[in-house]
């Protein structure tokens, strides 16, 4: 079974829809040489209606890839992207059009998502031009009702953003990404940039937001906790490949992929008994270049379960639990003969 058909029989409705997802970049080995940056190499979830569902993964795994594919930023180089059951990855940019209202980023630098040279209301209001929602009387009322939505008043709608402070700004980055309506945000790292003490204001923010519009999140951060705070499932990358997939509770509770103990076990935690008692999983070597993968599963040349089977072949993604998929021979020994 794959990943895309971790629903089985939830009667859930799916919003998005990702299978086997490629992204390669073009990329310089010197000399004359060329190779291809495997990003996203196959990969396939599914994102329930309502539901933010967590990426997470160490910097370079290429979870900001899937993010900007799937906005149809970069374009894809195979796979499928479904959202409310329209096939939109061979699209171009004007049938793209449409699609754009049901589906905005929230870009992790608010310090550089924004244009200095426009006013906030000039940022909140651009998507209404651009897809002519809105004008005259009504635009500015759009503009002041989604600038009072994110906690900001309309007399911040003249001002320029290098008037405001990291949180603001990305309060600004939201209200513009709310400005379409859409079904489904994709937050690309949205509070990684901003202080501690703002990061929370901006999370309770978008669960707020979240309840009262009933929108979708692919969350993706490096954050494990705050991940876990927020997300309903979670899906977990290492080098371009998705290796574990569960609700955040049991994915947090019974981390079955070698790499997501790994990653669980750093997460500190306040209590120094449970400190005591956790015991810290040290991986040796470093990430694998993504222009160089290993033959196998991706995790090999790193993980301590490693057999030889894992250097000859990718394990696929079983559902080893109800709604618990992982990648791992170790887990699932090898079911290639099924």
């Amino acid at each position: 079974m794959n990943a895309q058909d971790s629903t089985g029989t939830d009667k859930r409705e799916v919003l998005l829809e990702v299978q086997n997802l490629k992204k390669y970049f073009n990329v310089s080995r010197g000399l004359g040489r060329t190779g291809k940056l495997k990003a996203v190499d196959d990969v396939s979830f599914q994102i329930f209606k309502g539901e933010t569902f967590g990426l997470v993964g160490e910097s370079g795994c290429g979870k900001t890839t899937i993010g900007r594919t799937i906005a149809r930023l970069y374009k894809p180089t195979a796979g499928q992207i479904k959202i409310g059951g329209t096939e939109i990855s061979h699209l171009n940019q004007k049938q793209l059009r449409p699609f754009r209202r049901k589906m905005q980023v929230i870009f992790q630098d608010p310090y550089a998502s924004l244009n200095p040279r426009m006013t906030v209301g000039d940022i909140v209001g651009e998507p209404l031009d651009i897809h002519k929602i809105a004008v005259g009387p009504q635009r500015q009322q759009k503009i002041y009702d989604l600038l009072e939505s994110v906690g900001l008043t309309k007399e911040h709608a003249n001002r320029f953003p290098h008037e405001f402070s990291g949180g603001q700004r990305q309060r600004i980055g939201i209200a513009r990404a709310l400005a379409l309506e859409p079904e489904l945000i994709i937050c690309d790292e949205p509070i990684s940039a901003l202080d501690v003490s703002i990061q929370a204001q901006v999370i309770n923010l978008l669960e707020d937001l979240q309840k009262d519009k009933g929108l979708t999140y692919l969350f993706i951060a490096h954050d494990l906790s705050m991940v876990q705070h927020i997300s309903h499932r979670i899906g977990v990358m290492y080098l371009g490949h998705l290796v574990e997939l569960a609700e955040s509770r049991t994915l947090y509770d019974d981390p079955l992929h070698p790499y997501t103990q790994a990653l669980l076990s750093a997460i500190p935690v306040p209590d120094p008994d449970e400190t005591s008692r956790r015991k810290r999983i040290i991986l040796e070597g470093d990430v694998p270049t993504p222009i160089d993968p290993p033959d196998g599963c991706p995790f090999v040349t790193r993980c301590p379960k490693a057999m030889p089977i894992c250097k000859e072949k990718r394990p696929p993604m079983i559902e080893t639990k109800p709604g618990h998929f992982v990648a791992c021979f170790a887990v699932n020994g090898d079911d290639s003969k099924n």
